[in-house]
């Protein structure tokens, strides 16, 4: 022992007053100010609390469509709101409770499993969190008002098209859910940068949890999945709101350009919500074993290879739209092929199960996860059949489809979710939650699932298609249908015994029951609302296991930053490969400007689907300011450098690829990217499917090279401006005209070369509603312009921080964050004239 103390950081008892100081500094604000509150166990309640709040109402709206689909010929609602029920239902759940509950998670657990003090934007996962409960409580509010959208939760054109879908219900599906999807990127910037940067010493990417694992990759799927679904959703609201026809057949659209972009971020959806779950599983299994995880390196590349195949099988849900056979048979494979690495984790929970079965417990957290087992292999087996495309084209749009994505969704992600709150509830209640009551929850949910579900197999090979608000009650289906609907209210019950244990048991405060489990990772060591108390040096996989003392030595300050050296909230920031420590991260308190921010943007997208277009540039411009407000307080001045314990200093300030946000700047230009991407993917689509009507032959063009090069000069001269900057930034203390003048003059030349292509396009007569070749051809500088407003907002807050005296040569993180996002701006606007002028002129 006496060897063991004389390795840890801090030797000996801490000052007296540091305590008092940590407690003070992380204090959640209390009454009217808790929601300006960003620490993590707050806001990550919050979150996970809204999430489910949505998983109860979107079930309230299941069991009535489960009603009405009873008995045949039944009348208890009428098509149009069985519409409503039904599309609310399939967006809440898979847009406002799925994505949602296990990024929420992420912010929760996160900190704790890394032994970090929070995230390190907290005040991004506060804007996220706001956002989203604000959009997404007005979103669901719609059914009430007649006002919901009837075209599914997918949303297909032509259906949703203006002319088969008028007024603004199909809008608030647009705006609101594209809203809710930057408000999911905003979280995994935030998870990403979270895990790569703020895990403990020691900490390498070799002893990650496997949770953490999971929420990586997780997280950056989000990155390259999201994209997708939001330029879908912008192009079909453009095409509501402005005729433009990129989705119309007759004007070069194709409507099979939506189910493409849709289902490319929908299947990888399906993994997103997935993997969290599975790493949750991960690391309740070999504590309830009581022993390390089997195959902790196999599951980790069958996480990578679950996230890399889920990429290639969005068209497992179009082989029934015509699409050729070689592309049929390759997506076919890879539908197949992504059951390896999901077979390989659940081999890998059987064996640590076996290994550890005398020690193996049996409580609620072991009950939700064997049902998951169960449900999600059955689900994996019927997702085999249907990537048979025989098989598919019999069942497609069966309630056979029905049956297998609530195996695969409610069994994958449900059932390890309520395994998660019984085994993680300590973290943040005073008291476990009940062991009888959660049995009941348990059993109850199994077997209602099983009887609502496993009935709709055979309901769909009998004929029964989805989607339909009722059926005539002579071809048999009744019986089946009146099983499965008593099962959903089975499967009810059982959340409303979850739901009075809650009332009875969960309290929100510190004091509760220290590793009640017995778990082997870092996130049940004592914690309080600054989160650890130091940050200890990691070793293994199982710290707590090799180590018993661990908690004791945390919480008597005894490891890593045991205070508070630069005075406010802080976390050890460490490097992404080995864990080592590099600086010390001021993070900001609680404040108002985030929650103005994110409800000023939730006002700007819903102001706009009721065509309240003046108040809502308002609300876009006051959301910016908020923005402007919080970013200001950000970059704080370092002090130096800082003794965190064992004789190691680091700094309180740094720049460049050193900084977390350089890292999340990053981040977002990969976001930019794949939304980019995804428009050439369109452009190129458009041009194949209807190179008659696309194809500019005929149609205007610009009288000469003028307007691409002169943007493209401007662009390139911005850059170069930009560039020069950065050079001759003075040292702290002094400033610079010339410095000043070249951030306006680089905003003004961002803005000048996305306008002049513009102005080119209207100058040549280029009609973005006479074909969708215009509405493409437009769409490229909207979309750089898009980076590019951001671009010019950050270069114009830069040279304000120059006048202030708070950017120097030193002190630039603001400047070197600007510049990244206006060199990637000019590289995607330089790919966008390329494509728009070179390929017309290449192919012709």
């Amino acid at each position: 022992m006496s060897d063991r103390l004389e390795q840890l950081p801090n030797k000996g008892p801490r000052p007296e007053g540091e305590l008092e100081d940590l407690k003070r500094i992380w204090a959640t604000p209390k009454g009217w100010r808790l929601p300006t509150a960003v620490n993590n166990t707050v806001i990550g309640t919050l979150y996970i609390g809204v999430a489910f709040l949505f998983f109860i109402l979107a079930g309230i709206l299941a069991l009535v469509m489960r009603t009405q689909l009873a008995v045949g010929d039944n009348t208890l609602v009428n098509q149009d709101l069985y519409n409503q029920l039904f599309t609310v239902h399939g967006t809440t759940m898979m847009f406002l409770f799925a994505v949602p509950a296990v990024e929420a998670l992420g912010v929760l657990l996160l900190p704790q499993m890394l032994a970090a003090r929070d995230l390190p934007f907290p005040r991004l996962s506060a804007f996220a969190i706001w956002a989203y409960v604000i959009g997404g409580l007005v979103f669901f509010s719609t059914i009430f008002y007649d006002l919901a959208p009837r075209g599914g939760w997918f949303m297909y054109p032509p259906n949703t098209l203006p002319e088969f879908s008028p007024g603004s219900s199909e809008d608030f599906w647009l705006l609101g859910i594209g809203f809710i999807e930057i408000s999911a990127i905003a979280g995994a910037i935030e998870i990403i940068v979270g895990v790569l940067r703020t895990r403990p010493p020691g900490m390498t990417l070799a002893k990650m949890p496997i949770f953490c694992w999971a929420m990586l990759i997780f997280a950056a799927m989000i990155v390259f999945a999201f994209p997708a679904v939001i330029l879908a959703t912008m192009l079909l609201e453009i095409e509501r709101a402005f005729g433009w026809p990129f989705f119309s057949a007759e004007l070069g659209g194709d409507s099979l350009l939506w189910q493409h972009l849709f289902w490319f971020f929908g299947h990888p959806e399906v993994y997103i919500i997935f993997l969290p779950a599975a790493g949750l599983v991960s690391m309740m299994i070999p504590t309830m074993a009581q022993t390390p995880l089997v195959g902790y390196r196999l599951i980790v590349v069958a996480l990578i290879a679950t996230g890399f195949f889920s990429f290639g099988l969005w068209v497992h849900h179009m082989f029934t739209t015509g699409i050729p056979g070689l592309s049929l048979a390759f997506f076919s494979a890879a539908s197949m092929a992504v059951a390896i690495p999901s077979g390989i984790q659940v081999f890998s929970w059987i064996a640590t199960i076996a290994a550890g079965r005398k020690r193996f417990r049996l409580n609620v957290p072991s009950l939700f996860i064997l049902g998951f087992l169960f449900i999600f292999t059955l689900g994996g087996l019927t997702g085999v059949m249907v990537a048979v495309v025989p098989f598919d084209l019999q069942a497609h749009d069966s309630y056979f489809v029905v049956a297998h994505f609530h195996y695969v969704l409610v069994g994958g992600m449900v059932f390890p979710l309520f395994a998660t709150f019984y085994y993680w509830a300590p973290i943040v209640s005073r008291t476990m939650l009940s062991e009888r009551l959660g049995t009941w929850a348990f059993w109850l949910m199994f077997i209602g699932f099983n009887v609502t579900f496993f009935p709709m197999h055979i309901t769909g090979l009998a004929g029964m298609p989805r989607r339909v608000w009722t059926y005539p009650s002579n071809l048999g289906w009744d019986v089946l249908n009146m099983i499965s609907t008593v099962g959903a209210f089975v499967i009810a019950a059982g959340v409303l015994v979850f739901i009075i244990d809650l009332i009875r048991n969960f309290r929100i405060g510190e004091g509760g029951p220290e590793n009640p489990w017995g778990a082997g990772t870092l996130e049940f060591l004592p914690n309080d609302v600054y989160a650890m108390r130091s940050i200890p040096h990691v070793t293994s996989r199982e710290p707590v296991w090799d180590n018993p003392n661990l908690a004791k030595e945390v919480d008597e300050g005894l490891h890593y930053l045991p205070n508070a050296p630069t005075g406010g909230r802080e976390t050890l920031v460490t490097s992404a490969v080995d864990a080592k420590p590099q600086y010390v991260l001021q993070m900001p308190g609680a404040g108002w400007s985030q929650v103005a921010a994110a409800a000023m943007t939730a006002a700007f997208f819903l102001l706009l689907t009721i065509k309240q277009v003046e108040v809502a540039l308002a609300c876009g411009v006051l959301a910016i300011a908020a923005c402007i407000v919080w970013t200001w307080q950000l970059d704080r001045p370092g002090i130096g450098e800082v003794d965190i314990g064992g004789g190691i200093r680091v700094p309180t300030y740094v720049t460049g690829p050193l900084s977390h946000s350089w890292w999340a700047m990053v981040v977002l230009m990969l976001v930019s990217a794949s939304l980019y991407v995804s428009y050439i993917f369109s452009y190129l689509y458009l041009w194949t499917v209807s190179p008659d009507v696309w194809a500019p032959t005929g149609s205007p063009a610009p009288p000469s090279l003028f307007f691409p090069l002169g943007s493209a000069l401007l662009l390139v001269g911005g850059a170069a401006i930009v560039f020069w900057a950065g050079r001759v930034i003075p040292p702290e203390g002094r400033r610079s005209v010339s410095v000043i003048a070249a951030m306006v003059l680089a905003a003004l030349a961002m803005a000048a070369g996305v306008g002049l292509e513009i102005w080119g396009h209207l100058l040549s007569g280029l009609d973005p509603t006479a074909s969708s070749y215009g509405a493409m051809v437009y769409m490229a500088p909207i979309l750089t312009g898009q980076a590019g407003a951001a671009a010019i907002i950050m270069c114009l807050f830069a040279a304000a921080r120059h006048v202030t005296g708070q950017l120097d040569s030193v002190r630039r993180v603001t400047f070197d964050n600007a510049a990244l996002l206006y060199y990637y701006t000019v590289g995607q606007g330089l790919v966008g004239l390329l494509l728009i002028h070179g390929f017309p002129r290449l192919i012709g």
